[in-house]
């Protein structure tokens, strides 16, 4: 069973009758212990009953355990410019995981400069986050359980088969409930920034995958529509902004801001200060949104956005945007939208990056009510 299958009833019935037939919520039974022997259903931190189907079962959504890479030139020729990547860089490994192949695995289990990694993607809260799959030094391998909460993959592992809250990386049924996974800096960008940034050394996770799938279409077309209700969303809606809109988040000392992506279209830089942390938020047009069209590539056009601390060799810097480049008024070097320097004095230089992602105002909000809102720039 593909995504298409958890997706196929909102498609062809529309919302109101997709919900009616949707699974009910997750009661455990004995089928449920036969399925999942050694999960510790007696520890956790939610209520089952929060816990649905999403239609597939364990593991119908199968994860990459043994991801093979080409380079960006080889990419090149199945993967668009615009299409958009989850970017890792550790140390001076540069990883890009299409989306397009991210939508039918959401879990790619990978080692990044030796850090075992777990690199995430729910598409039904368009949430890419990745996180250390190492716990007090042991290394987990992730599974899908085929649930949700809150309209979020809900993630398992196979050594004690704990389920995991994907959007928040932490442990909330069995051994580890409670636990929270190391987050990893990453980035959502159109492969076209990757390849002019890491064309040498770049690589990209590659469609050999050992699964057949029709990498390149998008089942959940139309699903990213900003009015749009969210699909087995049980939980209440805020009503601050519209379900579907994507927001960058950026969190500091404890605080988070969200940043619609709406409003940095028409901003592609802005200089602010969270938590006594100086940062920056580049953004820009043109990367096509993979959960509208059929064809990803066809999607329409979005905004990239990101967010770094904007400290740098015991300097804050300002930045402005100029002919196309983000420009720092110190130094007068050039940035890319993945915060690294790309001409002047400071070229090389990369700037850290802050706690953000990109995701549906409505995941982010019912795990995070408590975030500030940017209206205006």
């Amino acid at each position: 069973m593909t995504p298409a299958a958890r997706y196929l009833p909102l498609r062809e019935l529309g919302l109101a009758a997709a919900l009616l037939l949707a699974p009910p919520l997750f009661a455990q039974t004995d089928g449920d212990r036969r399925e999942w022997p050694k999960t510790d259903f007696s520890k956790r931190t939610v209520e089952l009953a929060e816990i649905e189907s999403g239609g597939p079962p364990k593991d119908g959504i199968p994860a990459l355990d043994r991801p093979r890479f080409v380079s960006t030139r080889i990419a090149r020729a199945w993967l668009k410019a615009k299409e958009p990547v989850l970017v890792l860089r550790l140390g001076r490994d540069a990883r890009a995981y299409p989306i397009q192949i991210l939508m039918f695995h959401e879990i790619v289990n990978d080692t990044v400069n030796d850090v075992p990694v777990a690199v995430t993607f729910c598409p039904l809260c368009n949430a890419s986050i990745v996180f250390e799959r190492r716990v007090a030094g042991r290394v987990l391998d992730f599974g899908t359980t085929g649930r949700l909460r809150f309209s979020d993959l809900v993630m398992y592992d196979r050594q004690t088969e704990s389920w995991w809250q994907q959007f928040t990386g932490r442990g909330i049924v069995g051994q580890y409930a409670g636990t929270v996974l190391k987050q990893l800096p990453s980035e959502i960008v159109a492969f076209e920034e990757f390849e002019t940034s890491h064309r040498a050394q770049g690589l990209v996770l590659s469609r050999e995958t050992g699964h057949s799938r029709p990498y390149g279409r998008n089942p959940y077309a139309g699903y990213d529509r900003i009015d749009q209700s969210p699909f087995l969303f049980s939980g209440k809606l805020d009503a601050r902004l519209p379900p579907m809109e994507r927001v960058l988040s950026v969190s500091a000392g404890g605080k988070h801001r969200l940043y619609p992506l709406s409003l940095l279209e028409h901003h592609p830089v802005s200089n602010r200060e969270l938590g006594s942390v100086p940062y920056v938020v580049f953004a820009r047009t043109g990367m096509v949104s993979p959960l509208d069209a059929d064809r990803i590539e066809a999607g329409r056009s979005i905004a990239a956005a990101t967010a770094f601390d904007r400290r740098i060799e015991g300097r804050t810097l300002e930045f402005a945007y100029r002919d196309g480049r983000w420009v720092d008024g110190a130094t007068g070097s050039h940035w890319n939208l993945l915060g690294e320097a790309v001409a002047g004095p400071l070229k090389g230089k990369r700037l850290a990056a802050m706690a953000s992602g990109v995701h549906f105002a409505f995941a982010w909000l019912a795990f995070n009510p408590d975030s500030e809102i940017v209206r205006s720039l």
